[in-house]
């Protein structure tokens, strides 16, 4: 596949996942009566990744996330000069999938971005009002698991075709583990999205304050769990 066709899956992979993933957690999860909680929202991540693996792993890998690509790097799967191409791809299409969740959220008389529109967040911004190291600690934790379970799934000696059900039950996990600590990022994309947007609201400026954290660290912990399970997995010849 060219680098074009490439870009363009990871930018509709990485647009679904926001919309997808953030829209359940702006959209359902608090509905008065039939609201979906935590549960819902994990669930929704992770059927988001495995629906898109299955449309676009084949052309793209499949990673919509920046941390994605970088681990994928680390553990010897994927080219550096793409990185920054898919990085951009994935950031652009994170942003594409909140501005079609604003202009859905925002057909609602009583939306309010207020609510911090599934940014992620630490200290008085955690849902569960986590210190910064603890925030931390779990982003770099669950983004390392999420790369181990990736290289994992996706090894030439792993059964092969699914992957895509590992990951998404993964990034599922995930979620059920961390949306009381950070609201869960493990995905700069995600976290951009959301933020630009919740800025927007009167004393929103958090968002994007803090976003910072959610691209230190769960680069750092896919940075760590490539180099990891490469030293562990040994060599591969299978496509990122």
């Amino acid at each position: 596949m060219s680098l074009g066709q490439r870009l363009a899956a990871e930018f509709i992979g990485t647009l679904w996942l926001v919309l997808g993933g953030c829209g359940a957690a702006v959209l359902d999860a608090a509905f008065p009566g039939l609201g979906i909680g935590f549960a819902g929202v994990a669930l929704a991540f992770g059927l988001t990744v495995l629906t898109m693996a299955y449309a676009v792993g084949h052309v793209s890998g499949g990673h919509f996330n920046p941390a994605v690509t970088v681990g994928l790097w680390a553990g010897g799967r994927f080219p550096g000069r793409d990185i920054v191409p898919y990085m951009l791809a994935q950031v652009l299409g994170g942003i594409a999938g909140a501005g079609i969740l604003y202009g859905i959220a925002t057909g609602h008389a009583g939306f309010d971005l207020a609510g911090g529109f599934a940014s992620n967040g630490y200290g008085e911004h955690s849902p569960g009002h986590y210190t910064l190291m603890a925030c931390a600690v779990t982003e770099v934790a669950m983004t390392f698991g999420f790369l181990f379970v990736i290289l994992g799934s996706t090894h030439a000696k792993a059964p092969a075709g699914f992957a895509p059900i590992a990951i998404g039950l993964c990034l599922t996990l995930i979620h059920l583990i961390s949306i009381p600590v950070t609201n869960t990022s493990v995905n700069p994309a995600r976290s951009l999205g959301p933020a630009l947007f919740a800025a927007m609201s009167p004393g929103g400026s958090w968002a994007v304050q803090q976003v910072w954290l959610f691209w230190v660290a769960p680069i750092f912990g896919a940075g760590l769990a490539g180099a990891v399970y490469r030293w562990i997995g040994g060599a591969n010849t299978a496509a990122g």
